[in-house]
């Protein structure tokens, strides 16, 4: 990769102004984004949905754990993987104190298909704390897109249904683990799905990514090129 060229430091300050106007444009606009994130309407969550913890069966409004609003981080993790997927892992290791999220009112929580028996080794390995909890037994990862089996359910991923993936060569999203998030809002005893976003639209939370933006050399590599943090 080619680096910058070498100027004075006048037409850096006058390079750097012309970037600045433009970071502001594209802050605004995502701003303005947001603002129609948290605006889009809401579905009633009608089935009940019990996921595995350490200490047993735990329905999907228990998660919550008293606070408003429930971020679930669909984490790769096949029930015949021996470890968690590494771009999943790099996303994980950039989730700070969860005490700032519990001061806003909201919950954060791995999920996973794979058996807790597996999860928990390999959590305790990455060194870890953020809740992670199996839905081996459950429809959850099927309902949101995150597990592909055309036996068990309709075929989609990222809005986009089983023909139109493979029309455009994403065949490969068409079956087994996929990662994304759901947030969801709880209302007295009900349970909405608010928001789930899968593929780049998760790059938001990958803090290495934006430090790396910030410098000349750039990201360098694909998420899927990142390995995990007791590899390097």
């Amino acid at each position: 990769m080619p680096l910058p060229p070498v100027v004075s430091r006048e037409e850096w300050l006058r390079a750097r102004k012309e970037l600045l106007a433009k970071e502001k444009e594209a802050t605004r606009a995502k701003d303005a984004v947001d603002a129609q994130r948290r605006a889009l309407p809401m579905v009633r969550l009608d089935k009940e949905y019990e996921l595995e913890g350490p200490s047993g069966p735990v329905r999907l409004a228990d998660l919550f754990e008293g606070r408003r609003q429930l971020i679930v981080y669909h984490f790769m993790f096949d029930p015949s993987w021996d470890e968690g997927c590494p771009s999943c892992s790099l996303l994980v290791d950039n989730i700070g104190h969860l005490a700032h999220l519990h001061g806003a009112d909201t919950s954060l929580v791995l999920v996973s298909r794979a058996p807790l028996s597996k999860i928990e080794p390999f959590k305790a390995r990455m060194g870890w704390t953020v809740p992670w909890l199996s839905s081996y037994k459950s429809d959850f990862n099927y309902d949101f897109h995150v597990s592909n089996d055309a036996a068990i359910a309709p075929v989609e991923y990222n809005y986009k249904d089983a023909e139109t993936l493979e029309r455009q060569g994403l065949a490969h999203f068409a079956s087994g683990e996929a990662h994304g998030a759901s947030v969801f809002l709880r209302d007295g005893d009900d349970v909405h799905h608010t928001y789930s976003a899968y593929g780049r639209g998760l790059e938001g939370l990958l803090g290495t990514y934006h430090y790396l933006d910030l410098a000349p050399l750039g990201r360098q590599k694909y998420v899927n090129e990142f390995l995990h943090h007791d590899r390097y």
